[in-house]
């Protein structure tokens, strides 16, 4: 009974310093599974706003704006009311991004306004929305130039 419990108690020690000690690698590839604001590259994305294709510099301006935003807060999105982050009524044209994400095709809708930056991810039947601060995609909201054109 002893050997017993003295095995177990080896084994339970190793499985713990596997799971404390894993390699940076495999931490970044597990957190970026459960990752919300994740970060997007220009070639396997399409940007279109109010049914115009962004080619080129603009581009990479959104995406580069997109990708340093800073996460604010999820929201929680009761079954039913998935039109009402889609179609909100108090945001200009939004920014449409279509990409991959590992072999998932996602769609992101970013409404801007003066305050946030409104994200709606869409995949498969999923809908997740999200909340970012970005000065320069709320500047565009507000009216005031940038180097984002739209």
């Amino acid at each position: 009974m002893t050997w017993l419990f003295v095995t177990m108690l080896i084994i339970m020690s190793l499985v713990k310093l596997v799971l404390t000690c894993l390699p940076s690698g495999v931490v970044e590839w597990i957190s970026a599974k459960f990752e919300v604001h994740s970060k997007l590259s220009g070639e396997n994305a399409d940007v279109t706003i109010s049914g115009k294709r962004l080619e080129g510099q603009a581009k990479k301006e959104v995406i580069q704006h997109f990708n340093e935003a800073i996460f604010m807060e999820k929201y929680y999105i009761y079954p039913g009311d998935e039109h009402l982050y889609l179609h909100p009524k108090d945001s200009g044209p939004p920014f449409v991004i279509d990409t991959k994400k590992g072999k998932k095709d996602v769609r992101l809708w970013i409404f801007t306004y003066d305050d946030r930056v409104d994200v709606v991810k869409q995949y498969k039947k999923k809908v997740v929305a999200y909340c970012l601060q970005s000065d320069i995609l709320q500047k565009r909201a507000a009216g005031e130039p940038s180097s984002v054109s739209g």
